[in-house]
């Protein structure tokens, strides 16, 4: 890492995944920097009121701060208004989880939730808006890959990785290239993409990509996951035609969300404005 603001973003973004905090060592450990500079980092973050530790010597977690400028900008963006309302309706009719995903820059992120699950077994992970989706493990991520070219779909997965570095990761995870390739094909033939124990372990979800009205730019993936026992292969095929009519619905409601309408623009109508 070469730069201070690189460095104090990478210990933000460790935090952010261990809401109990981490000790300096650990995080100096997790981010390859020496410990000084991770306890001279931390102060100032601190003092800027975005980390506090808990105990005097003790570990150290991120503040409230940053995750309700995370929640502001969502909700001002307009994404929250305009999916919820469709995400809610999928999740109830469905009964399990529905997760909606926007493409920011060069990453597929998670940015609302709707739980249709009420009781029993269901798939409940948590607070994952805000979190980067990895693309080849996942429903969504491998749903916004089979809409690019084989070669671009590899060259992202070459940057982000073909294996999640996290605990829970399913047996049945892309072990190979090839395998993926293969997986991508399949999601295009059959119009949406799957991941049966591969993200996590027990888990299995569906995802299709949401356009721009009238056959637009790709904004991002919708996705329904719920237990592997629950989510077989027939009922993906039963609830595919309900994911795709929601997906329709998000994508010609894109220009209620200032993010979804920025992303909807076609690459010329960008050059214009840009050049305006």
């Amino acid at each position: 890492m070469s730069s201070v603001l690189e460095k104090a973003l990478a210990l933000v973004e460790r935090l952010a995944e261990q809401p109990g905090g981490l000790s300096i060592s650990a995080l100096a450990a997790a981010t390859d920097q020496p410990a000084s500079g991770v306890h001279r980092t931390l102060q100032e973050l601190a003092r800027l009121g975005y980390v506090r530790q808990h105990q005097t010597g003790g570990d150290y977690g991120l503040t409230i701060k940053l995750p309700a400028m995370g929640l502001t900008f969502l909700g001002r963006s307009g994404i929250t208004d305009v999916a919820q309302p469709v995400l809610a309706a999928l999740a109830a009719e469905c009964r399990e989880l529905v997760r909606l995903s926007v493409i920011d820059g060069e990453d597929l992120v998670w940015v609302a939730v709707a739980q249709g699950a009420t009781g029993g077994l269901r798939y409940d992970p948590g607070q994952e808006q805000g979190v980067v989706v990895h693309l080849a493990s996942s429903a969504g991520g491998r749903a916004w890959l089979s809409t690019l070219s084989d070669e671009d779909a590899l060259l992202k997965v070459g940057v982000q990785g073909l294996v999640r570095q996290a605990e829970g990761q399913g047996y049945n995870a892309s072990q190979s290239l090839p395998l993926l390739l293969k997986q991508l094909t399949e999601a295009r033939s059959r119009g949406y993409a799957t991941a049966v124990d591969s993200y996590i372990a027990g888990m299995a979800a569906m995802a299709v990509p949401v356009r721009g009205p009238f056959g637009g730019p790709v904004l991002g993936c919708l996705s329904i996951a719920g237990p592997a026992v629950r989510m077989t292969a027939e009922r993906m095929d039963e609830l595919a035609p309900r994911l795709r009519q929601a997906a329709e619905d998000l994508g010609a409601a894109a220009a209620g969300s200032r993010m979804l309408r920025a992303n909807a623009r076609t690459p010329d109508e960008t050059a214009r404005r840009a050049r305006r």
